[in-house]
């Protein structure tokens, strides 16, 4: 089983990368994860207690449970229910994605990089390099849009959090990628060789019986 983790700042395109890598090889060989469903259930917190948490910084990640979903998934081969997140309440969702032990796992997020112990878990590590005009845009369209937000809400985060939190923790993760592919999905050929990589272990892992462990660039 490959595991790759795509980071990247807000609205880089992280998601697109990562649904244009399925598309290529099929999403019958591939389980796609969202790091955004492993928010940490505040739901003890009232609505105003909820929303003052900064949701951008690595600690707002219950990384513990993801890690312990990936093991699963790579070591067992055993399907998990991974949780998903109501961004218009700040809360985890009732519902619940079943993620299968497919060989090739995306792991897709804002410090899938930031924190060790996930990053040791990654056989291929991709940072979407994208402007940071471009990327503002794209969180308010998606924040007014997908989540509910108020053009003010968003301002208000940006200033407050999602700038500072990407200066101090997502940008300096760059440095851990193998892979940087700059401005995210219009970018054909990095996506292109992102998926050569992975073409090639599944090619491997069809003729060899077991593949070990490597990380690409180490």
């Amino acid at each position: 089983m490959l595991i790759i983790g795509i980071a990247g700042g807000t609205g880089s395109g992280k998601t697109t990368v990562a649904r244009s890598v399925i598309d290529q090889l099929g999403s019958s060989q591939v389980t796609f994860i969202s790091q955004d469903n492993y928010y940490r259930d505040h739901a003890h917190l009232d609505f105003k207690q909820r929303e003052a948490i900064n949701y951008d910084h690595p600690l707002a990640f219950d990384n513990e449970l993801l890690l312990q979903h990936l093991k699963q998934l790579k070591e067992t081969e055993s399907t998990v229910q991974s949780p998903t997140y109501d961004f218009a309440n700040h809360s985890r969702a009732d519902r619940t994605i079943e993620l299968q032990p497919n060989p090739i796992i995306i792991l897709e997020g804002l410090h899938v990089l930031s924190d060790e112990s996930v990053r040791g878990i990654l056989d291929i590590k991709v940072f979407v390099d994208t402007d940071p005009d471009v990327r503002i845009l794209r969180r308010v369209l998606r924040d007014i849009q997908e989540r509910g937000r108020s053009i003010q809400s968003v301002y208000d985060q940006y200033l407050t959090t999602v700038k500072p939190m990407h200066e101090a923790f997502i940008e300096p993760s760059k440095k851990y990628a193998d892979i940087i592919i700059p401005e995210g999905g219009h970018n054909e050929v990095g996506i292109q060789l992102l998926t050569i990589l992975t073409e090639k272990y599944l090619l491997q892992s069809q003729l060899v019986p077991s593949v070990s462990h490597r990380t690409i660039g180490d």
